[in-house]
Formats: C-alpha cells, structure tokens, sequence
C-alpha cells in the first residue's frame, strides 16, 4: 500500500499558509499530472473577474481529479498563478473551498501575464492515488 506523508523538517521555517513543503509517496500506485486549468467552463466561455474564474479553475481541476477516481486529499503537488498579487487575500478562502484539509506541496507564482490576456487565474496540480 502507498502511503503519503508530509514533510515538515524543524531545520525550515513552518509553511507560510496551507500547504506542506513536501510530501512524500511511497509504494505502488497511480500518478496523476494536471495540466494548468483556467477559468472556462465546459463550452469555453470564460468566467469574469478574479474570484469567478478562480473558482472555475479548481472546479475544472476537481473534475480532472475525479475523472481519474482521486479528489483533493490525493493532491501532493498544486501550482498556482495570478496575475495581480491584490488578489491573493480572495485566492485563500477560494483555495480552501476546494483543499478542505487536504495540505499539499505548494507554489504560488505571480505573473505579468498568462497565455491569454483575459486569463488572470490558472492551477496545475500533480496527484497521487495508493495502489
């Protein structure tokens, strides 16, 4: 059986917000790399603003999740990217509507910009399910 577990060294300072600076996997089982996920719904029809396509995204990146049979507890990687760091105190409570208490290893990059101008929130996530 695989097993995940955190990693949370007393050499490195604790993590600045809900994630772990790592997690390991051992054992057998299934991988999972979620490709950026952005804030279009199934038609591609874009949502507006900041907290609208954020939520979007995790929406998008959830049902890729459970498409493999995982959800957010098989997370050990999430990447995320904003376009302007003033939305960075709505992307905790979006975050977390999706994360529950699921802590995975996390980046948060912001950009000048994304492939599309319109875009100002994208996800990308890395996950793992026991064997």
């Amino acid at each position: 059986m695989a097993i995940s577990q955190r990693i949370a060294p007393d050499t490195v300072a604790p993590p600045v917000g809900p994630y772990s600076h790592g997690m390991l996997t051992q054992g057998a089982g299934r991988w999972l790399h979620v490709a950026g996920q952005i804030g279009t719904d199934r038609t591609g029809q874009l949502a507006q603003g900041f907290e609208a396509q954020a939520h979007q995204a995790w929406t998008n990146l959830v049902g890729v999740l459970q498409a493999a049979g995982m959800d957010a507890s098989h997370l050990v990687k999430v990447t995320t990217y904003l376009t302007d760091a003033a939305d960075l105190p709505k992307l905790g409570a979006v975050r977390a509507s999706y994360l529950g208490t699921a802590r995975p290893a996390s980046t948060l990059v912001v950009a000048a910009a994304l492939a599309h101008p319109d875009w100002c929130f994208e996800v990308e996530a890395v996950a793992f399910l026991p064997g």
